[in-house]
C-alpha cells in the first residue's frame, strides 16, 4: 500500500518514513502544505499522514481542499491536543487524530486500523428525515430552516447521523467526540445532547433524536 507523509519536521518525516517502509509500505514525503496537496490530488494514495502546522499551506487547509475532491483516509498529526482542536480537525475531514508526542507502535496501529476501514461514501450530504447535513460546508437545515451549531454540536450530530438507526451508548459517544474514557459520574454527553436537541428537534413537530432509556441515544425518523 502507498502512503503520503506531509510533515515539515525533517527528522520526524524521516523517522515515520523509515518505520512505514520497514512495515512494507511504499512511502512518499512532502515537507510543506502546497507540495503535499499537489501530491495528494495528483497521485492515488491509500492513506495520508498530515501534520497540522505546515509552511505554505496549513494542514487543515490542505485537508479541506483534499476533501472537496477525494476521500483518501487522513491521519492528522498535531502538537495541539485540546478537545476543540480535535473537533475542528475531525470536522475538516480527518479520519483520525494523533497528538504529538506519540509512540510509534500506536501510530502504526492507527495506520493499520484506518486501512482496514471501508472507504467512505463520496456523498457529502447526510439526510435524516427532513434534516440535511452538508459535511463540507458544515451547514444544517430542517426544511427551509437553517440551524446554527457549534463545532462540538456539529461533530456530535455528524456521529449520530452517520450511524442513524443505531443506539449509541454514552461511552461510545464520549470516545468519538471527546476522545476520552467515559466517566459514569460526568453528564457531559447528556448536556451536549440536550443542547443539540434544543436546536434540531425542539422547534419542530417531528423529533429525530431519541433517548433509549438505560442504553443511550439514537437518531432516526419515526412514524
Amino acid at each position: 500500500m502507498r502512503i503520503l507523509i506531509v510533515e515539515d519536521e525533517l527528522k520526524m518525516a524521516s523517522y515515520l518514513r523509515k518505520g512505514l517502509m520497514e512495515a512494507s509500505f511504499r512511502v512518499d514525503t512532502a515537507f510543506d502544505g502546497k507540495e503535499g496537496l499537489f501530491l495528494a490530488l495528483q497521485e492515488d494514495y491509500d492513506l495520508i499522514v498530515l501534520d497540522v502546522m505546515l509552511p505554505e499551506l496549513d494542514g487543515l487547509a490542505v485537508l479541506r481542499r483534499l476533501r472537496a475532491q477525494k476521500r483518501t483516509p487522513v491521519l492528522l498529526l498535531t502538537a495541539r491536543d485540546t478537545v476543540e482542536d480535535k473537533v475542528v480537525g475531525l470536522e475538516s475531514g480527518a479520519d483520525d487524530y494523533l497528538a504529538k508526542p506519540f509512540a510509534y507502535a500506536e501510530f502504526l496501529a492507527r495506520i493499520r486500523a484506518l486501512l482496514r476501514r471501508p472507504l467512505q461514501s463520496v456523498d457529502t450530504v447526510l439526510a435524516v428525515g427532513d434534516m440535511e447535513i452538508d459535511l463540507l460546508r458544515r451547514r444544517v437545515r430542517r426544511g427551509a430552516a437553517r440551524i446554527e451549531l457549534t463545532a462540538q454540536e456539529f461533530a456530535l450530530l455528524k456521529l449520530l447521523a452517520e450511524r442513524q438507526g443505531e443506539v449509541l451508548t454514552r461511552a461510545f459517544v464520549t470516545s468519538q467526540v471527546w476522545d476520552m474514557n467515559f466517566d459514569s459520574d460526568t453528564n457531559v454527553v447528556d448536556v451536549a445532547i440536550k443542547r443539540l436537541r434544543a436546536k434540531i428537534d425542539n422547534p419542530f413537530e417531528k423529533k429525530l433524536l431519541h433517548t433509549v432509556r438505560g442504553m443511550g441515544y439514537v437518531m432516526e425518523e419515526r412514524a
